[in-house]
């Protein structure tokens, strides 16, 4: 039973992150990006950029691997400063490192959901944490993409 659960989850987790199904991933709407396209601001208050999205989800991703591997999380953030984990900036290389982190999270936390078991799903909530993220993703996901749409940066399919 809990294998059709987990592989029901990855499925998911995959289809927020590169998979696409009925709507966009989260890789597919960073790649190509630069670091000038990732920091740029879009008019309005409270507008967040497409690396203070990428931020925040990292984040709570790591947050989340941390609890699950039993580790202290010692950076306790609030909701808003996460949005500012890395710094931005105009830097490319750096850009890339912060889209590498939240591919290489996003590894990290599917390796672990292969290789969970049912006491660690009920254990730790860790099925509703997940639905939680899939969640969470595809909302800033959206984000990133009217940014990007905004800015001209979403490819046409004319």
């Amino acid at each position: 039973m809990t294998k059709n659960r987990i592989d029901l989850l990855l499925k998911v987790f995959d289809s927020t992150f590169d998979k696409e199904s009925w709507y966009a991933p989260l890789k597919p709407a960073i790649n190509g990006i630069t670091a000038e396209q990732a920091s740029w601001r879009p008019p309005g208050e409270g507008t967040k950029t497409i690396w203070e999205n990428l931020n925040h989800l990292i984040y709570y991703k790591e947050r989340l691997i941390a609890n699950l591997e039993n580790r202290e999380w010692t950076n306790h953030l609030d909701g808003d400063a996460t949005f500012n984990l890395t710094e931005q900036s105009n830097d490319d290389q750096e850009w890339k490192k912060v889209v590498e982190r939240a591919e290489n999270i996003h590894n990290r936390l599917k390796e672990i959901l292969s290789k969970t078991t049912d006491e660690v799903l009920s254990q730790h909530s860790l099925e509703e944490k997940m639905l939680d993220i899939f969640l969470h993703d595809a909302y800033h996901t959206g984000q990133i993409m009217q940014v990007r749409k905004m800015q001209g940066s979403w490819p046409s399919h004319r």
